[in-house]
């Protein structure tokens, strides 16, 4: 009874998100997914990610200037030839963990692009649960704007951008993607809060590819057939993929993570991102404030 009730009252509080960010230019959904690391079954549902020590065989901490002062360092995965092509990558919510950078490299491998892990806790990082959701918690959303800001600037004007995040970092991967305007050319969002604001929505430019679990009890398969129907009204790309899996079955710092559907989720991800950067190089570069 206590487990339906609680089900019941965060499919609710989605909701009421969503419908918050339809009638309102000032909801943002970053804002309505960091709410759900107040929900006790949502916290409880992210096991302690595997700790492990791994050192870097290419990629390299780099420090980019940002708008609002303070400078913000990411993982940068370079190649001379990934020139040009550019993914965004957002991590979990423990933040810019050892397991992250070695997906980083992996995806530099498997793309042939250029991989930024943007580290959005600054050098926080956390393996437990709790700690995490205050992380989440407390992110500023303009200076994470500005972070990505600094990075797609980093970038140069003429480079396609993709974006790539899981939970947390799926929601900011779509920002992100709207963010890059005309430099945008793929998002892949893992079960990320969608943007349901039509205006919000109108700078994006980039196909999105969403990845989503049919069992999951946050971005559930209502709130994907929602983001879904916006996206057409506007004449946006999005094909989505649902497996039969929960939240954060493809985390890559998840324990307990379905080897199955993230194998196949990630082949389709990689098909996705190498297709975009064989799109042709858009007259018009540069980002959106």
């Amino acid at each position: 009874m206590i487990r339906y009730i609680l089900n019941i009252t965060v499919f609710a509080l989605m909701m009421v998100a969503n419908a918050s960010a339809q009638q309102s230019c000032c909801t943002s959904p970053v804002i309505a997914f960091n709410h759900m690391g107040n929900l006790k079954q949502f916290v409880e549902a992210h096991l302690p990610p595997n700790q492990i020590r791994y050192q870097p065989r290419i990629g390299k901490m780099v420090s980019l200037k940002t708008a609002d002062g303070p400078e913000v360092s990411v993982f940068e995965v370079r190649s001379g030839a990934t020139q040009g092509k550019v993914i965004l990558m957002f991590h979990e919510w423990w933040g810019m963990t050892d397991q992250m950078k070695k997906a980083a490299e992996q995806l530099h491998q498997e793309a042939g692009a250029t991989v930024l892990l943007i580290d959005l806790y600054e050098k926080k990082v956390t393996y437990n649960p709790d700690t995490a959701a205050m992380l989440m918690q407390s992110l500023n959303e303009p200076r994470v704007r500005s972070i990505i800001k600094a990075a797609i600037d980093y970038c140069g004007k003429f480079s396609k951008i993709q974006t790539v995040g899981w939970c947390m970092g799926g929601t900011w991967s779509l920002q992100a993607s709207i963010m890059a305007g005309s430099m945008g050319y793929g998002c892949v969002v893992y079960y990320g809060m969608p943007e349901l604001n039509v205006k919000n929505l109108s700078p994006l430019q980039a196909p999105v590819l969403g990845i989503y679990g049919k069992k999951d009890l946050w971005i559930t398969p209502q709130i994907v057939k929602e983001f879904d129907i916006t996206m057409k009204s506007l004449g946006k790309e999005f094909a989505y993929h649902q497996f039969e899996a929960d939240h954060a079955f493809a985390n890559p710092s998840n324990p307990k993570f379905n080897k199955e559907a993230t194998s196949k989720a990630n082949a389709l991800v990689v098909e996705f991102l190498k297709k975009n950067f064989e799109t042709p190089l858009r007259k018009s570069g540069g980002s959106e404030e």
